[in-house]
């Protein structure tokens, strides 16, 4: 099953109004019953995020009735619904609201993802930025773009391949065990520079448009990378978990390395595990 620039666009339009619906009418406009603590006091929910996902939802139930559909909140209620998604015919995966620290806190860094899955293999992904109304969709094989508010389109490219003290990127700690975590700790600072935005939507776009070069995940709900890798590879750039191996709609684990290129792939799995 593909899926063409009509029904990609229907998606970024349903993404786009469950975010002008749900989630911008209380952006800074929340009351402290609207923010929830889920895992820890740096894993939020927001009544953003769960009447964003209710209506994604419904909305992809009706145009795709015999779709499974994955999203972030649903899941934390039932982790059941990871079951099959590497097999399923066609999968749907959400995030609501990518970033609810800095949208609970009032920063406008996060977004709205959502991957299409056939049998496994992510085709295409969306991220919406509902701060600035665009969109930076992939889709396998066409490459990635940003569609502007005006409906402009952009091809978007990662940066070029360059050594690590040329190279600005993000490590994701938090989920990251010793002595894992000090080691990479420690030659994070073989870069030229560091940037961390507490959301992948962010992050995977600075990297698909060019601006970064590197990032490191270590938990892989597939809500936080599934667009995102897709975007990101449509872009030119290329992404293995720590071992070398493909990632796939059904890791959640193993690790995530996302480069520019295969080559410096290989060049920073060296520099920033070295003992």
């Amino acid at each position: 099953m593909t899926f063409d620039d009509k029904e990609i666009d229907w998606l970024a339009a349903v993404l786009a109004d469950a975010a002008a619906a749900e989630i911008m009418p209380r952006f800074r406009r929340l009351d402290r019953g609207d923010i929830r603590l889920k895992t820890s006091a740096a894993d939020l929910v927001t009544e953003a995020d769960v009447n964003a996902e209710h209506v994604i939802t419904a909305r992809l139930r009706e145009r795709y009735p015999e779709a499974m559909i994955v999203g972030e909140e649903a899941h934390s209620e039932n982790p059941a619904l990871l079951n099959g998604l590497g097999e399923a015919p066609l999968a749907f995966v959400i995030d609501p609201v990518d970033g609810t620290f800095n949208f609970a806190s009032g920063m406008p860094l996060f977004g709205v993802m959502l991957a299409v899955v056939v049998r496994g293999e992510t085709v295409a992904g969306i991220i919406h930025d509902p701060v600035g109304k665009d969109w930076l969709i992939g889709a396998k094989g066409a490459g990635s773009h940003v569609r502007h508010a005006n409906g402009r389109l952009e091809k978007v490219r990662v940066a070029d391949s360059v050594p690590l003290p040329q190279m600005t990127g993000a490590i994701s700690f938090s989920h990251l065990a010793e002595p894992e975590r000090s080691r990479l700790a420690r030659n994070h600072v073989k870069a030229l520079s560091q940037f961390n935005y507490r959301c992948a939507a962010c992050e995977y776009r600075l990297l698909s448009t060019g601006f970064g070069h590197y990032l490191v995940y270590n938990k892989l709900m597939p809500w936080d990378h599934l667009a995102g890798v897709l975007i990101h590879g449509e872009a030119g750039g290329y992404s293995a978990r720590f071992d070398g191996s493909a990632h796939n709609a059904s890791h959640v684990d193993g690790g995530l390395l996302v480069a520019p290129s295969r080559e410096s792939w290989h060049d920073l799995r060296r520099e920033l595990w070295a003992e």
